[in-house]
């Protein structure tokens, strides 16, 4: 699909409109959200991402309508494994319940703008570079064999440990003993230091970037339009914050979501290695876009109606060991 200049620039101040009414209606003020308030935002934002959908069917057609909603399901999939880690996070550096709105949205937003420079990359990547199609087609079937090893490992990982970028930011910039609202940066006699906050905030960012590595590969085995690859990513990670306070009670129920998640990049991994045959001359078939949307749909139902009757069949509480909820992609993120 060829998008011209001002149709970029138009989409981009649009979606900085609606952060800003999502900031100025909902974020504005540090609270505690209720299960109502996120529900009615993540409503709000699944809307939005319809309505982009159903405009892109009638201004372009059904292919590109198809794979954006193919590429918005997949990765709103991949953004809520990452809500694993975001719990973690939280609870690590133990985030008053009124101030985890506020580093959502920043981390949220810092994230967008790196995926940003992802997408710009593989988009070059991939045009100047056609041979790197089956690369990541055996990348994903990779990732998706880990995934599933990771999954079926008895004791889940219940600690975050941070990244490289996270560990220098904390070795090198002095920070405030506790949180001063919800600011980065504070002067105390006469220092500019930094506030927990910040570092919160570069954990939020900097962790979905690590977890965006295999999901961006995962994007452009549906599309290999770079503006529907950039939507599709944003609108599934602008609803993710109030996602976090919709279902962060739910996530330990979501017992088999990282075998959903493997079956979905195994198979999109297969998809762009058959591309990438078809497109060398082999005779091998093609998997369309509504077959994709129809595999990833069925799979990601399944998988959560088969997560809520393991997880009530589960002991209770009060007689199983109560843990954290561990995050399902725990390979990005290397020790501190």
């Amino acid at each position: 699909m060829d998008v011209a200049l001002i149709v970029w620039v138009v989409t981009i101040l649009g979606l900085c409109a609606l952060i800003g009414v999502d900031i100025a209606v909902g974020g504005r003020k540090p609270h505690d959200v209720s299960v109502g308030q996120a529900a009615v935002w993540t409503l709000a934002w699944t809307g939005l991402a319809v309505l982009f959908g159903v405009g892109l069917l009638l201004v372009a057609g059904g292919g590109p309508a198809g794979e954006f909603f193919a590429g918005f399901v997949t990765e709103k999939a991949l953004s809520v494994d990452n809500l694993f880690v975001f719990v973690l996070i939280m609870a690590k550096f133990a985030v008053p319940g009124r101030y985890q709105q506020r580093v959502l949205l920043i981390g949220v937003l810092v994230a967008l703008v790196l995926r940003a420079v992802l997408i710009a990359a593989g988009a070059a990547a991939i045009a100047a570079f056609g041979w790197l199609f089956p690369l990541f087609g055996a990348f994903l079937i990779w990732t998706a064999v880990k995934l599933l090893r990771e999954a079926r490992r008895p004791e889940p990982a219940e600690e975050y440990t941070g990244n490289r970028l996270l560990r220098a930011v904390r070795r090198r910039v002095p920070t405030t003993s506790g949180y001063r609202g919800t600011a980065l940066f504070v002067t105390e006699r006469g220092r500019r230091l930094a506030t927990p906050m910040l570092v919160v905030v570069v954990a939020i960012g900097t962790t979905d970037v690590l977890f965006a590595l295999d999901s961006i590969p995962a994007i452009f085995g549906l599309t290999q339009d770079p503006y529907i690859v950039f939507t599709a990513n944003a609108f599934a990670l602008m609803g993710l914050r109030q996602l976090y306070f919709l279902i962060g009670g739910l996530l330990r129920r979501l017992v088999h979501l990282s075998y959903g998640l493997s079956v979905v990049l195994g198979f999109i991994g297969v998809k762009l290695v058959l591309h990438a045959l078809h497109q060398s001359g082999a005779q091998v078939p093609e998997i369309s876009v509504p077959v994709s949307l129809a595999v990833i749909a069925a799979v990601l139902a399944v998988t959560t109606a088969t997560s809520l009757i393991a997880s009530r069949r589960a002991p209770a509480p009060d007689d199983a060991v109560q843990r954290s909820p561990a995050p399902a992609r725990e390979r990005t993120t290397p020790p501190v």
